[in-house]
């Protein structure tokens, strides 16, 4: 098995096939505007270790008060702008984006937005699957296009440790089926492996997934924030995860559907699925980002590893028109020079923004 993750030339993914839309904005390096990502929460029922630890956000922690969030009105406002200047697909996160009340009126909202070709854009969503088999269904019918779970284990005991929740596994895996019987299929699982917790559980969770038509993507454990003591030493490379499961189940590398794709994608011999590898470690993928992400109180992060951001909610309220936000919007895209992962070691960061409040 190759010990490394094919991205294309120079560690990119495959050529792009669909032309850029001329309105399309490009940063320093060249990159299009095609996806927003807007965190509509920075609570979560979760205190995932690696992200939000019980001993940081404990009881006493000061989450954003009401009055703070964007109301989904604006959200819907900053994301008509956004895909006027190129974005195709907007993800819901959080904080855990299903704790936001009436979170499927947001996506009937964008559901209802236009790109230029008179298309709807991809509205997707990624949660820790607790409120999904009672929400499935309802945000299909908003308009829904897909969602993503987060699962880091099928051992109850490992799961519920790592998560720090007292929630079952069978929870997380109804709330999979019942997106998948709601018409959000296949459903994409996210594990993010850490080296001496859950890394034994890599092929159980691969056994699992295989020939049920969900797709499961293996996240390198990454340093985001300050809060999750990363190491480089729990780092389970992507190769390393092709190996352990290919000596079981040969897999062959797939092309990316698109540029700018995050997981390199890999397919079982057999016909029995494919899985994802989220290589942002040991294989960045930085020169192909074309994500933006849009913070719970209106602000502009341009990179997951961004120290800080761009307030777009004080134009919003001061009853800025459209023309001056997209002119704010698209001069913080156009002077994006991020590429972190390609630095990390090199450019030290005090104050990274957490996980937990701008989204995975």
């Amino acid at each position: 098995m190759p010990g490394v993750i094919p991205r294309g030339p120079a560690g990119r993914s495959a050529p792009e096939t669909t032309a850029i839309p001329a309105g399309t904005v490009r940063d320093t390096r060249g990159r299009p505007l095609r996806d927003l990502r807007i965190s509509v929460t920075d609570r979560c029922n979760f205190r995932c270790t690696y992200c939000m630890p019980r001993e940081l956000f404990g009881a006493d922690h000061a989450f954003l008060p009401q009055s703070a969030l964007l109301t989904f009105e604006e959200i819907t406002r900053l994301a008509r702008i956004a895909v006027a200047q190129g974005v195709r697909k907007i993800r819901l996160t959080g904080g855990e984006p299903l704790l936001r009340k009436q979170i499927e009126s947001l996506v009937g909202m964008l559901a209802d937005l236009r790109l230029p070709d008179g298309q709807a854009p991809e509205i997707t969503l990624t949660t820790n699957g607790t409120l999904l088999a009672r929400k499935a269904r309802a945000l299909a019918q908003a308009g829904l296009s897909r969602v993503t779970v987060s699962l880091d284990a099928l051992d109850d005991a490992l799961f519920e440790r790592m998560s720090d929740s007292g929630v079952p596994v069978a929870t997380i895996l109804a709330g999979i089926e019942a997106a998948a019987d709601a018409g959000l299929a296949p459903v994409k699982v996210n594990m993010v492996v850490r080296r001496g917790m859950n890394d034994a559980q890599i092929l159980p969770m691969a056994r699992h997934f295989r020939h049920t038509g969900h797709i499961l993507r293996f996240i390198e454990y990454m340093d985001v924030g300050n809060t999750n003591g990363w190491r480089m030493e729990e780092v389970v490379t992507g190769a390393e995860i092709v190996r352990r499961i290919g000596a079981e189940f040969p897999l062959e590398p797939v092309q990316a559907h698109y540029r700018g794709e995050v997981a390199a994608r890999w397919a079982y011999t057999d016909g029995g699925g494919e899985i994802g590898l989220i290589t942002s470690v040991s294989q960045p993928f930085c020169g192909d980002c074309t994500r933006l992400r849009l913070s719970p109180e209106g602000r502009l992060f341009t990179c997951l590893f961004a120290e800080q951001g761009h307030d777009m909610r004080g134009l919003l309220r001061m009853g800025a028109d459209d023309h001056a936000l997209a002119q704010r919007l698209a001069g913080v895209w156009r002077a994006r020079s991020d590429r972190y992962s390609e630095i990390r070691g090199q450019a030290h960061r005090e104050h990274k923004i957490e996980m937990s409040y701008i989204g995975g």
